[in-house]
C-alpha cells in the first residue's frame, strides 16, 4: 500500500501483526463473494489500516490507526463516506462486536480473527507471537489477562458472526482457545 504502512508492518516490535497477518486477511477477502466493487474496495483498506497502529502497552491502537486511515485515504483521494466507513470498521477491530446486519462487519471481524480457527500448530505459533509481543508484561499477569481474553472469546455466542466464515473456523477457534486457556492454568 503506502511506504508508511509497509514500515508500520515491519516495526521490530511486531511478531504477529506484521505484514504476514494483512496478507492473510487479504488473502481471505479474496475468497468472499458477492461484494460490489466499492465493499471490496473499503474491506481492502480497512485491513490495511486496521493494525497500523500497534503499541502493546496503549489501549487506543484501533481509534489510532482509524485517524491514521481518514488522513491517508484523504491523501488517496477516497470519498468522506469510504474514510467514514473505514474507520468505523477498523474501531469494530478493537472488540471484534458486530452488530447484526452489518454485513461489512460481519466479514472483517471474522477476516482479523481468522487465525483463531487456524490448524493448531499455526494457531500454537500465533500465541507465542503475541506473547513476544506483550513481553513486557510479567507472566503472572499476561496468564490472567489472556485468560480473561480467551474466555471471553468462549463466552460469546458465536465469534464468527459471518455463517461462512462459522461454518469454517468456529469449531477449531473453539478448540484453540480452550486448549490455550488450559495451558494457561
Amino acid at each position: 500500500m503506502t511506504p508508511a504502512l509497509e514500515a508500520a508492518y515491519a516495526e521490530p516490535h511486531r511478531r504477529y501483526h506484521t505484514r504476514r497477518h494483512i496478507e492473510q486477511c487479504l488473502a481471505l477477502l479474496d475468497a468472499v463473494p458477492d461484494l460490489s466493487e466499492g465493499e471490496r474496495r473499503v474491506l481492502t483498506w480497512a485491513i490495511w489500516w486496521h493494525d497500523a497502529i500497534y503499541d502493546p502497552k496503549a489501549a487506543d491502537n484501533e481509534a489510532r490507526s482509524a485517524e491514521l486511515a481518514r488522513q491517508g485515504l484523504r491523501e488517496l483521494g477516497a470519498s468522506l463516506h469510504e474514510r467514514d466507513e473505514v474507520a468505523r470498521l477498523i474501531r469494530l477491530t478493537a472488540g471484534h462486536s458486530v452488530e447484526p446486519g452489518d454485513r461489512l462487519g460481519e466479514i472483517l471481524v471474522p477476516i482479523d480473527l481468522s487465525i483463531l480457527g487456524a490448524a493448531p500448530q499455526d494457531y500454537d505459533a500465533y500465541a507465542r507471537a503475541i506473547r513476544e509481543e506483550y513481553a513486557h508484561v510479567p507472566e503472572d499477569l499476561w496468564r490472567a489477562g489472556r485468560g480473561r481474553v480467551l474466555q471471553h472469546f468462549l463466552d460469546a455466542p458465536v465469534i464468527f458472526p459471518d455463517p461462512a466464515f462459522a461454518g469454517r473456523f468456529e469449531a477449531q477457534a473453539r478448540a484453540n482457545l480452550s486448549r490455550e486457556l488450559a495451558s494457561l492454568n
